[in-house]
């Protein structure tokens, strides 16, 4: 598998080499990217662990006619220190007590180095409309921290802006009268029925942008008390998922305001809603300020009823929280030019659990910047901000060329 790797490596580093060779001298392909050092260090139970992640961009494009453009992204991503890791560590004891012992193995994440290309689509832009196909971004809806009406993407809410990955769609985009756009969307999958299909209406409205989309997709949710031996995975159980939702964001008062609501039909589960919903203000200081609240009808309003599956679900992005309501607070204010402090702080209405979470950002020059954290949970055990979830931090150092 090493050589394999590395020869693929190698095709992709020559290909790039020899298609910007005699393009760039017709100034028709840019070449750039970035290269980010992280380390990512968790004090858990006693014990100080370190992810040490070395990631390489690369990004093309070219406009291939004044009706075509093309653009790629291909990631290179090494793990060194801890590449290991057990979830049942984070857990309450009543959680783990639960588990079987031979099952214990099946809880560990395991990171190995990575080679991906993250996107690679084509865009036709006629006068009638936009056609964008291939490995694509897809960003959903206007909220910070929480997007209700996005089935494609799961933030992190300790790195909220981080970028999101690519994904296979076909995308249509249609002008409307005035400022009105019409979106559609389709992302394959081996069957017409499990394949993600998208509708969105956008217009404007005064100082308000308005957005309604509708979405069927498959939502692959998995029993996590159960192993399936023969696709060596926990037991899938997927079914059908129709979303109706909405959207704005815009200006009030002075204020810079959004929400963001949808509502959920599912095939044999229970339907539920998401609602996220915030404001943001910047002080004559350039004290920056925001908050932002979320609703989400899966999660449970009572940490005793947490169970694995919940915890699971959260930890591999199957569903966005644990916990029904939450509050994201942010303040960041510009100490230097170049130096910038904040602080985050996540609350958990339903288990009055809490995260505070310290961050900088350091602009080194126009190409490198730092940007770290620290994250100190508070809450008592089997909540959503439990202290056994661990304390840590990171720092992650990005330089664009």
């Amino acid at each position: 598998m090493r050589t394999l790797s590395s020869f693929l490596t190698f095709l992709l580093m020559a290909g790039i080499c020899l298609l910007s060779t005699p393009l760039n001298a017709q100034d028709k392909v840019e070449i750039f990217g970035y290269f980010e050092p992280q380390v990512l260090g968790t004090r858990l139970q006693g014990n100080f662990y370190q992810t040490f992640t070395n990631k390489l961009r690369l990004d093309l494009r070219s406009v291939l006619s004044d009706h075509i453009t093309f653009a790629a992204n291909v990631n290179f991503i090494t793990y060194h220190g801890k590449t290991e890791w057990d979830v049942l560590e984070f857990l309450s004891e009543k959680i783990v007590s639960s588990v079987p012992p031979e099952m214990l193995d099946f809880y560990v994440l395991r990171f190995e180095h990575e080679i991906f290309l993250d996107n690679a689509w084509v865009k036709l832009s006629f006068k009638p409309l936009d056609i964008t196909l291939g490995k694509q971004q897809i960003s959903m809806g206007t909220g910070y921290v929480w997007n209700p009406t996005d089935v494609f993407n799961h933030k992190d809410v300790l790195d909220p802006t981080y970028e999101q990955p690519g994904h296979n769609a076909l995308r249509v985009d249609v002008p409307l009268m005035g400022s009105t756009t019409l979106t559609a969307l389709y992302s394959p999958e081996s069957t017409w029925a499990e394949s993600t299909k998208l509708v969105e209406l956008k217009s404007r409205i005064g100082r308000f942008d308005l957005f309604v989309t509708a979405i069927e997709t498959l939502w692959r949710v998995h029993d996590y008390t159960h192993f399936d031996p023969d696709g060596m995975n926990f037991v899938e159980h997927p079914e059908k998922r129709q979303l109706l939702g909405g959207s704005t964001a815009g200006e009030f008062l002075g204020l810079g305001v959004w929400a963001e609501y949808a509502y959920n039909w599912m095939e044999k589960s229970d339907d539920f809603y998401e609602l996220a919903a915030g404001a943001d203000y910047t002080f004559v200081s350039q004290t920056y300020v925001m908050v932002e609240y979320y609703r989400n009808t899966l999660g449970k309003t009572d940490a005793s009823d947490y169970d694995l599956n919940d915890w699971m679900r959260f930890f591999s992005a199957e569903q966005k929280a644990i916990a029904r309501d939450q509050v994201y607070i942010f303040g960041q204010h510009p100490v230097t030019d170049l130096l910038s402090l904040g602080l985050q702080t996540i609350y958990s209405i339903s288990d009055s659990s809490a995260a505070l979470v310290p961050t900088l950002f350091y602009s080194l020059s126009d190409n490198v910047e730092v940007f770290a954290y620290l994250s100190f949970n508070l809450g008592k055990e089997g909540t959503a901000y439990a202290r056994k979830l661990g304390d840590g931090g990171l720092i992650r150092l990005r330089a664009y060329f």
